[in-house]
């Protein structure tokens, strides 16, 4: 249907579409945004372009609007909505009608001749079996950090009366939806700036509710639902679902960011060097991809259990089970081919140290026994501490000798508040720098996830300069990834009330640990 809509469209009128974005990782928006729109052969500023809102003068502004530059994009055959609804942090893509600094405004332009032609009655509906005359609608008003009443709201669906829909109300599941956005001022969290009621008793802030919207937006809902929270599209992929977890699988939501960003699709091969207890494995297999992974600890891609392990995961989801080997990411080239470029995409989270440590193959003694035969069946090798700084090297150099010219990798990287995003992110000849976002974890310390992308073929005799390029000052910049457990206990050593509140966790973690003491006990005097 956006097809036909958008192939309607004579040549030099605009296309608008309003994009809301759920107000999340906020430093992620556009960079899933563009990545998504590039993997659709779509490109911007030739393609399409944003448009500047009426609020253009405000940081707080969360919504962009975007726009075909000439009216051709439909003769792409690209269903452009189909290919947002992929992009996690959009909640709902809206086929504007009308826009202005207030309500009146927005009524009027609605109601603008020349913006009618872009949503002539059942215009939008193409093939669609159920006839316009029969289709149910619903108006769903916005108004992001304040709350009206319904009264209120009653009020301001009716000035759009005048749409005259012919179809039936119906509030869930209507055949289509229609949009009033009142956007206001938000801060980081997404509440209103200059909140329309007190605390407590709820009463009106006169001052506040005075104060003009930055924006109002009308038009129709399409394709992507705007259910994003509760019991909404992401919920089925919770962790808290899971059968298996580990104290550091990446959550979901980031999971699947991190594929759009490194264009995960269907028919990927995609890989995770450092898989863990397969977290972010699963979200490229739930993208289409063939999954492959590896890792050092052995026992993690065992699992717990046949009902607790990475494949149960999978099954869990209807998906094929994913290839994992037990290998060391630092010597990648003794395990594997390295001169054929395999992957579509390498997403990962490297260890570095705050919860888990990392490790590779190796013994910390001078000399090292030799492994029996009648133990090798079940021998776990033995491991030593990985450098963080080494852990990042390697997986760059691997990246650039496996990926596929123009895959991806697509990796978090943590960082402390002194870090340079120019000069201490690790780099490397063969990889182009796409994308850098940036998520506050604590005052101290966020993550950074990075995407990069192959430009340049891999060549096996500059491996030893590759490696030593990879820090932009050396020891330096490798010294700003290093050692992040360590700088934390420091930074919190300098914090009022330090000793006292360390005594406390301490005391809790000893209490805890003799509950554990406990329980087995008690299960062992059952049996």
């Amino acid at each position: 249907m956006i097809t036909n809509a958008k192939e309607d469209i004579t040549d030099g009128e605009e296309y608008l579409l309003l994009i809301e974005f759920v107000h999340r990782h906020l430093g992620f928006h556009d960079a899933e945004l563009e990545s998504i729109l590039e993997m659709s052969g779509i490109k911007l500023g030739v393609d399409c372009h944003y448009k500047a809102l009426p609020n253009t003068d405000t940081d707080s502004n969360k919504f962009s609007i975007y726009t075909d530059a000439e009216g051709k994009l439909g003769t792409k055959k690209i269903d452009l909505v189909t290919s947002l609804a992929r992009c996690t942090l959009i909640r709902s893509v809206i086929e504007i009608w009308g826009l202005g600094s207030t309500i009146e405004d927005c009524v009027k332009v609605t109601k603008d001749e020349n913006f009618q032609k872009r949503h002539q009655r059942g215009k939008h509906l193409g093939d669609a079996a159920t006839k316009y005359e029969d289709r149910t609608f619903k108006v769903t008003i916005h108004t992001l950090g304040s709350t009206y009443t319904r009264e209120e709201q009653n009020d301001m669906r009716s000035q759009f009366s005048f749409l005259d829909f012919p179809g039936a109300v119906q509030m869930k599941n209507p055949d289509d939806e229609y949009l009033f956005i009142r956007e206001v001022e938000l801060d980081d969290k997404g509440g209103a700036i200059y909140p329309r009621h007190s605390g407590e008793n709820r009463e009106i802030i006169p001052e506040n509710d005075a104060r003009p919207p930055l924006g109002c937006y009308f038009g129709r809902v399409l394709g992507v639902g705007r259910n994003w929270r509760g019991s909404g599209r992401l919920e089925q992929y919770s962790l808290k679902k899971r059968a298996y977890l580990g104290p550091t699988s990446m959550d979901s939501e980031l999971s699947l960011i991190m594929t759009n960003l490194a264009q995960v699709k269907k028919g990927s091969f995609a890989f995770d060097p450092f898989v863990g207890t397969g977290s972010i494995l699963l979200t490229t297999a739930l993208r289409g991809a063939y999954a492959f992974g590896t890792d050092i600890d052995l026992r993690v891609l065992r699992g717990r259990s046949q009902t607790e392990n990475i494949v149960s995961n999978f099954s869990q989801y209807g998906l094929p089970p994913p290839e994992l080997v037990r290998s060391d990411n630092a010597i990648y080239h003794r395990h594997f081919r390295q001169h054929l470029p395999l992957f579509d995409a390498i997403v990962t989270d490297p260890p570095y140290g705050i919860r888990a440590g990392a490790r590779k193959s190796g013994s910390r003694k001078d000399e090292v026994r030799p492994v029996l035969d009648e133990h090798r069946h079940d021998h776990i090798a033995q491991t030593r501490p990985y450098v963080v700084s080494d852990v990042m090297s390697d997986l760059l150099n691997v990246a650039a000798m496996t990926l596929r010219m123009g895959g991806r990798l697509c990796y978090v990287i943590p960082s402390m508040q002194d870090f340079n995003e120019s000069e201490d992110l690790p780099r490397h000849d063969c990889l182009r720098l796409v994308s850098v976002c940036y998520q506050p974890l604590q005052t101290e310390l966020g993550r950074r996830t990075v995407t990069m992308e192959k430009v340049r073929e891999y060549e096996e005799d500059k491996r030893d300069e590759y490696v030593k390029n990879t820090w932009a000052n050396g020891p330096e910049s490798a010294d700003k990834v290093a050692n992040i457990r360590e700088k934390l206990i420091e930074a919190a050593k300098k914090k009022p009330d330090y000793e006292e509140k360390a005594a406390i966790r301490k005391q809790k973690r000893k209490a805890t640990k003799l509950a554990k003491q406990k329980a087995k006990r008690e299960a062992r005097e059952a049996k």
